[in-house]
């Protein structure tokens, strides 16, 4: 009988442990907010490329969004990625703004090497401050639905508006020189964007006349050559952007006021903040000024300043990505 006894409590013991070590296995392993609020700020604190970027963070049922002012698109883009490998991270909103210029988000899951485009029923949610719905439970998952990839052919004559981030001045710029800055806005083409808010742009000096060495006339001419879109670099051809300094009869004051009118536009509708302020009061082709009244002025344009390039041959995009609510289209 206590044999019989003794097995019972064995047999009662074994059940239970394996009750236990099922339970074990069945945990709900969700890591709750405050833990990963901790997490995501040791992930991006211990990232020296964005470090010292301002990026905030909010945490709710596993999703984290990503809002602040990061200086380009890698800055944007490490730190999404950085979030979505932390334990515990569901998904990513990067609704992070570039430069000052405000990037359409994007949706970062774990594991995935690139962002998806948010849809725009989410576009609105985040504009209004309201979360994302938590991603469903794996039993309840229903097939994401499959971005349509495209080749959009961008045509000549495409206007590339972007903000310059350095200043560049006739009096020292030399041919070749390059120069730095960001899309204002996303450019459409086809109904689908071709390049993204926030993109990196580079460029360089076409060709410098220094006023005192050019018999009282100086010239500044740039053009662009290069746009970041997500990650890749894309070879662009654009008109050169030419100021003239006074000297050089009624055609020159022309281009200089057309310039100044049309960084006023820019400037108040897409810049905010410096850059409207400086597109609007600088006085000379979308940001450019000239020192002096009188003959041997040079020319500048300073950062900030808001230049509206035109394409002048085709390119080819590859994209899924959608227009913003609200876009403006190519003329």
């Amino acid at each position: 009988m206590n044999r019989m006894r003794k097995n019972t409590v064995r047999s009662g013991l074994l059940l239970c442990g394996l009750a236990v070590a099922g339970a074990g296995c069945n945990k709900n392993n969700t890591v709750d907010d405050a833990t990963l609020t901790t997490r995501v700020k040791a992930a991006l604190t211990a990232d020296a490329a964005i470090a010292q970027q301002p990026v905030q963070y909010a945490v709710q049922s596993g999703v984290v969004t990503l809002t602040g002012n990061v200086s380009n698109d890698t800055a944007s883009a490490v730190a999404a990625q950085d979030v979505s490998k932390v334990d515990g991270v569901k998904e990513v909103v990067n609704n992070l703004s570039v430069a000052g210029i405000a990037v359409a988000p994007t949706v970062v899951a774990p594991g995935a090497t690139e962002a998806r485009p948010t849809t725009p029923v989410e576009r609105r949610a985040i504009a209004q401050h309201q979360p994302l719905p938590p991603p469903a439970q794996p039993e309840h998952i229903a097939a994401p639905p499959e971005l349509t990839y495209r080749d959009v052919q961008v045509p000549p004559g495409t206007a590339i508006p972007i903000r310059i981030t350095q200043s560049l001045d006739s009096e020292t710029a030399q041919a070749g020189q390059p120069f730095d800055g960001v899309v204002l806005r996303e450019v459409v083409a086809d109904g689908m964007v071709v390049i993204p808010a926030g993109s990196a742009v580079s460029g360089q000096v076409v060709d410098a006349k220094d006023a005192t060495h050019f018999k009282g006339s100086s010239m500044l001419s740039i053009q662009l050559n290069t746009v970041r879109v997500r990650g890749h670099a894309l070879r662009v051809q654009t008109d050169p952007y030419t100021v003239e300094g006074k000297g050089r009869g009624k055609n020159s004051a022309e281009k200089i006021g057309g310039g100044a009118a049309v960084g006023a536009i820019l400037g108040g509708i897409f810049g905010g903040g410096k850059g409207a302020a400086i597109g609007a009061g600088a006085g000379a082709g979308g940001g450019a000024i000239l020192q002096g009244a009188t003959r041997g002025q040079q020319v500048v344009i300073p950062s900030e300043s808001v230049i509206r390039f035109r394409t002048d041959a085709p390119f080819s995009v590859h994209t899924a990505e959608l227009p913003s609510e609200g876009a403006p289209q190519q003329p």
